[in-house]
């Protein structure tokens, strides 16, 4: 596939999302590349068996001070190798891109693992 298909599917994906997390897309850049560099494995602690779909790098909600502002934006990175391997077809790369933007995004506003996966859950079994 190639950037400009994946970029449509991420477009796609966004429309799916909870509209509360979209609304809450401010100041995020939304950046893909094409796999997890070496660093950023090791910032998430993840070995050669585990892969990474997507990384939230920037300050969390919760952690920022009453001088937070004027800042790059925070940064969503999707990584479309390992998505389009973990992906049967283009429908389930939509799924898939989907359910990393709510959890990336769910980073930004500072939840834990375990809050991401109850939100997960509760949005992805309704669409059943």
């Amino acid at each position: 596939m190639t950037r400009e298909e994946f970029r449509a599917c991420v477009d796609d994906a966004l429309q799916i999302i909870p509209q509360e997390f979209r609304d809450a897309l401010t100041n995020i850049a939304i950046v893909v590349e094409d796999e997890p560099s070496a660093e950023q494995l090791a910032e998430v602690e993840i070995d050669g068996d585990d892969t990474l779909l997507g990384l939230y790098q920037g300050t969390p909600l919760p952690e920022r001070q009453w001088a937070h502002g004027n800042v790059l934006p925070d940064k969503v990175t999707l990584f479309q190798g390992p998505m389009e391997e973990a992906s049967a077809d283009e429908d389930d790369l939509v799924v898939c891109i989907g359910e990393t933007l709510i959890h990336e995004i769910g980073h930004y506003f500072g939840l834990s693992e375990e809050e991401i996966s109850e939100i997960e859950e509760k949005y992805w079994g309704n669409l059943s």
